[in-house]
């Protein structure tokens, strides 16, 4: 587990935090942050995959405003930050800097050329912009909110694509969901497992709004979709 730099496609440079598997090598796999930056939580998931065989990196998105900020869940002070750097923060740039830490894991000694993504919240719908304007191997996407806005890009989806959708995310409306289960119906490309009873972040370990058996199916079918699209 280390730090390590990528260079950005329009100039300038942000930090990743690289978790390597124990037998040095494995497919790549960038993890998409939060709001919250590249905090204890994302980097726990960074070891978690590599403890699963993978090469996991996740870049700092957030480094054109604050770079190598780390917030948590557990204060207001926190979330009102988190929220100013979100509402900061350009979608444009941030897929370009993840196509960046995509290339960047196909060039490393550790990884082999397949790479694909996985993000939550922000990252979620960060993950579905890779899935149409990348050429990530794989990608799933964690309760990805404004999903509705990038529906007109799915035509340029060419590589599976994981939705996992919270029925009662709070960040979202039931007609949302609707809008966006319409536009990807039939789409043999793109998997969608919707958990009803579940809120925005029912993953995040220690969240509020965590439940232990949807995060552990949530995560069983994440890992069953690596190993067939990356392995």
């Amino acid at each position: 587990m280390t730090t390590v730099t990528i260079e950005a496609t329009d100039g300038g440079s942000f930090d990743g935090y690289l978790a390597i598997p124990s037998s040095g090598k494995g497919p790549g796999l960038v993890l998409i942050q939060e709001i919250f930056g590249v905090n204890a939580n994302m980097r726990a998931l960074c070891d978690h995959y590599a403890a699963l065989g993978y090469t996991a990196l996740c870049p700092d998105l957030f480094w054109r405003q604050e770079p190598g900020v780390q917030l948590t869940d557990k204060t207001e002070a926190e979330w009102q930050r988190a929220f100013q750097l979100y509402n900061g923060f350009s979608e444009a740039s941030g897929v370009e800097d993840l196509i960046a830490s995509v290339n960047f894991l196909r060039e490393h000694e550790a990884t082999g050329r397949k790479v694909g993504t996985l993000g939550y919240c922000l990252g979620g719908k960060l993950a579905f912009l890779m899935a149409t304007r990348s050429d990530a191997d794989a990608n799933v996407s964690y309760y990805g909110v404004g999903l509705d806005g990038a529906l007109g890009e799915i035509s340029a989806i060419t590589k599976p694509l994981l939705l996992h959708t919270a029925g009662k995310d709070k960040f979202s409306s039931d007609e949302t969901r609707a809008k966006v289960s319409a536009a990807i119906e039939g789409n043999h490309l793109i998997t969608q497992y919707l958990y009803t009873d579940q809120d925005h972040a029912f993953a995040r370990v220690g969240g509020e709004h965590y439940d232990a058996a949807a995060a552990d199916l949530a995560n069983q079918r994440t890992a069953t979709f690596l190993k067939e699209t990356l392995s």
